[in-house]
Parts: structure tokens; sequence; C-alpha cells
């Protein structure tokens, strides 16, 4: 089983940025960040094809968050800036090694999650 951590989650005021990490014991074909508040669904806001680069974001990140890989880290890394209040959730890591980056992405590998806090 693939072992996902992430970190970097914190407290921080509207407007400000914050990067999020997930190191991975190895790189699944397609790494992905979700997120989910409390009372609301899970949301996929970023994929990365680590095999091309390739990446996705949902309407409500983009323009805000960049979703980039480290291999020599076996990282990927979630920038986010422009935060908003409705940016508050947990923040998690998955990974899947099937080629179906796309709606259907179904990640098998999943990590424990870190919290971010927008607040104004």
């Amino acid at each position: 089983q693939r072992s996902l951590v992430e970190s970097g989650g914190s407290s921080v005021q509207v407007g400000g940025s914050l990067r999020l990490s997930c190191v991975a014991s190895q790189f699944g074909y397609c790494m992905a960040w979700f997120r989910q508040a409390p009372g609301k669904e899970r949301e996929r806001i970023a994929t990365i094809v680590t095999g091309g680069g390739r990446t996705y974001y949902a309407d409500s990140v983009k323009g805000r968050f960049t979703i980039s890989q480290h291999n020599a880290e076996n990282t990927v890394n979630l920038q986010m800036t422009s935060l908003e209040i409705e940016d508050t959730a947990m923040y998690y890591c998955a990974a899947d090694e099937r080629r179906e980056c796309g709606p259907s992405f179904q990640p098998h590998d999943w990590g424990q999650g870190t919290q971010v806090t927008v607040s104004s």
C-alpha cells in the first residue's frame, strides 16, 4: 500500500497563502488533492498526471491554486493563494495507479489529511 503524508495545513487570514505538501512512498499515475468541509461533500480540487505533468483544477480553485510534483522528493505540492473563507476544509492527498485521471478517478490510496482554516 502506498503511503501518503500531508503537511502544511494551518490557520490563515483571508487573502493569504499556504503550501500543502504530500510526501508519497511512490507516485501514482494520477495524484490529486481533495478537500472536505464540515457538512459538505468531498471535492476534488486539483489533479496531476505524474507521467506527463498535465494538471486539472476545479472551477472553485482555478487561477488560485497550483498543483506540482517534485520527483526527487516524491512530493506533490498544492500552492494556494488568495485564500477565501470557503477554502476552509480538511485537505487530502490521493493517488491511484490506473490511467484514469478524469471524472472516473477513484483513488485507491489516501493520506490522513491536513486542516486549512481561513478566517477574516
